[in-house]
């Protein structure tokens, strides 16, 4: 660690970044500061809402703590100081660590991380009795925090090498100094637990240790303590692909990750009532050149992205349908959702926006506000629910402009009402939002003859849900109303963001060479919102009910869109 006088003259600026001291009452706070020439500001952490405010109060001094000068290296040395492995470690130190880990990524990048936490597992070699039980509780720290991150941030760890090879270092000293220090053999015991997800580089390790810790590390085997070997298994995951069927028109579809081209095809046959064995899955590049995809041909590579824009065509590579506003085939279109009852639409599209929400990990909102990963696959569940929330809003507006009937748009107006109230009812506001707010655009609500026949009690629950949308006051209806529900619940995502956005853009992040901590807070308490409103949901729904959210028809071309309004409703 630097000195405070190598600290003050170093020419390293690019990591300046404030250090956390908590605020001693019997120490006097500017006698501190001033012995080690730092300056210093002052900040509350409110635990219960969360709110990060200025507070010069006396009476808050304990749940203040002060930002001054320093490296990422001296924050992460400062929380391991203050970082207790017993059940007595304080709200405001967790609310420092959660801050940290969730937002570190702001000012360093993983692998600085990963170096700066091996520089702080100290050699227990040439010290005395005293240093040396100061450095064995150092490493225990450093193993919790690792912990504690690797917890986070879940699978995200697992796909860097530069992660990869820390632990793999880190489990190789770990091994070493249990051999000659049992006190560890708990905490190894434990990291070992946290890494059974990478068997394959532990293997590799060992063959790099000595005899001698490879006979102590049987003694601990992985095997020994229970931990069970990953085996191979199928890829559950889900994710939503795009099939188009027209220019203007796709098939949103909830497909396994390793769905193949037939299985695909079968399910667009299905929903567009035509002969499988007529047609084909094409992909078309962004160049115009189409490859037909053979039947056993997995759709989805590595990176869960299909390989380009996957079209359904008949076997001479034509589309299935024309333009949506030259096809004739528009007037005897059924309108399969009438004959559903709406409670049951809406517990299916819940359902299915809580496997999707419940996928989206916290550290995705950074990484998509920031784009530091932006092509790294790090934000893949989060992406698929805001598409979602797109889709739901261009399935409303499909589903009533492409009804040729009057009477049967006056239904799906209250139906889509119904469902946007049931919705809500059940925590909803991702799924609700996108149903209002596709009643509400333009190529809708300008359907006067449809919307005057809507009876009265329907028109007044609508205006009632569209106050949840109106952002007047920041949006202050639907965060009053979300802020009572109590948990599970769904937040609208794209406000979430934006929030997140506006903090980010609003706010320095360093103010004289010095990380603004405040806005990194404030982000991070932003961020902890997701923590507060996921939970596992448990519920069904029938194949019929399912397949009618799951397999979502969407014209995705305003112009399409506003033709087909017009031909509805002539302009007078």
């Amino acid at each position: 660690p630097l000195t405070d006088r190598e600290f003050d003259d170093t020419a390293v600026a690019t990591f300046d970044v404030p250090h956390f001291r908590y605020i001693d009452e019997e120490e006097d706070e500017d006698d501190v500061l001033s012995s080690r020439g730092w300056s210093s500001s002052s900040y509350s952490v409110c635990s219960t809402e969360g709110d990060y405010q200025s507070d010069s109060s006396s009476s808050a001094v304990s749940n203040r703590y002060v930002v001054v000068s320093g490296t990422p290296h001296k924050i992460l040395e400062h929380l391991l100081s203050d970082l207790r492995l017993d059940e007595h470690q304080g709200a405001t130190e967790e609310m420092l660590l959660d801050d940290f880990l969730l937002t570190y990524l702001v000012f360093m990048s993983t692998n600085d991380l990963c170096q700066a936490l091996l520089g702080q597992y100290p050699s227990l070699r040439c010290r005395g009795k005293e240093e040396g039980k100061e450095a064995l509780y150092r490493k225990r720290k450093v193993l919790h925090l690792v912990s504690q991150w690797s917890s986070l941030y879940k699978d995200f760890l697992r796909e860097e090498e530069n992660v990869k090879l820390f632990m793999k270092t880190l489990y190789r000293y770990v091994l070493e100094d249990v051999y000659e220090f049992p006190t560890l053999e708990k905490d190894l015991k434990e990291f070992q637990k946290l890494l059974q997800a990478e068997w394959a580089f532990i293997l590799t390790v060992l063959s790099s240790v000595s005899l001698q810790n490879k006979a102590l590390f049987q003694q601990l085997s992985l095997k020994e303590n229970g931990i069970q070997l990953r085996g191979a298994h199928s890829d559950s995951r889900e994710v939503m692909c795009r099939v188009y069927v027209s220019s203007d028109s796709y098939l949103s579809i909830r497909v396994r990750t390793t769905v193949l081209a037939q299985e695909l095809l079968h399910i667009v046959a299905q929903r567009m009532e035509k002969p499988e064995e007529d047609m084909v899955l094409v992909a078309q590049t962004y160049s115009g050149e189409k490859r037909a995809i053979q039947p056993h041909d997995c759709i989805f590579s590595e990176s869960l992205t299909p390989p380009g824009r996957l079209m359904a065509c008949w076997k001479d590579l034509s589309e299935i349908l024309p333009p949506l506003t030259d096809c004739q085939e528009l007037a005897q279109r059924p309108t399969r959702l009438l004959g559903i009852n709406t409670w049951d639409v809406s517990v299916a599209l819940t359902n299915l926006d809580w496997s999707l929400f419940n996928s989206v990990h916290e550290q995705e909102l950074i990484y998509y506000t920031f784009s530091r990963q932006a092509s790294s696959g790090h934000t893949v569940a989060l992406e698929q629910l805001l598409q979602r929330c797109n889709e739901v809003q261009q399935w409303v507006m499909s589903e009533v402009l492409l009804c040729p009937s009057l009477g049967k748009r006056v239904q799906l107006l209250k139906k889509f009402i119904k469902i946007a109230a049931h919705c809500k009812a059940q925590r909803n506001l991702n799924s609700s939002f996108a149903i209002i707010m596709g009643l509400n655009t333009a190529a809708v609500s300008r359907l006067n003859q449809t919307w005057e026949k809507v009876p009265g009690k329907f028109k007044k629950l609508f205006s009632e849900l569209e106050l949840l949308t109106d952002p007047s006051l920041n949006h202050k209806a639907y965060r009053d109303a979300f802020r009572k529900m109590k948990p599970p619940k769904i937040p609208f995502m794209p406000l979430l963001l934006k929030d997140i956005t506006f903090i980010h853009e609003g706010n320095k992040t360093f103010h004289d060479n010095l990380v603004n901590f405040e806005k990194l807070h404030m982000i991070a308490d932003t961020v902890r919102h997701i923590r507060h409103c996921q939970t596992d949901q448990a519920g069904g729904d029938g194949p019929d009910v399912r397949a009618s959210v799951h397999y979502l028809h969407i014209i995705d071309n305003q112009q399409t869109l506003f033709e087909l309004s017009h031909r509805l409703e002539p302009r007078a």
